[in-house]
């Protein structure tokens, strides 16, 4: 369920950005397939990935996960 929820967010951030999977991949430095799972909930991002996706994202942990 954590999964799901932490996919979505990410997704609905990033489309927010206007950016595709692989623009913002490259921008976080992951790869594209992995932020693919994480979005559909697949992939368990180990704290570092997170890391990454949320500083791309120009946010705070904490705004990242307010409301989930």
């Amino acid at each position: 369920m954590i999964l799901e929820k932490i996919g979505s967010r990410v997704q609905e951030l990033r489309k927010l950005q206007g950016l595709s999977q692989e623009k913002f991949a490259l921008k976080a430095e992951i790869d594209r397939t992995y932020l693919a799972g994480i979005e559909q909930g697949k992939r368990n991002p180990t704290i570092k990935s997170l890391e990454k996706i949320i500083n791309c994202l120009e946010i705070s942990f904490s705004e990242f996960f307010k409301d989930l």
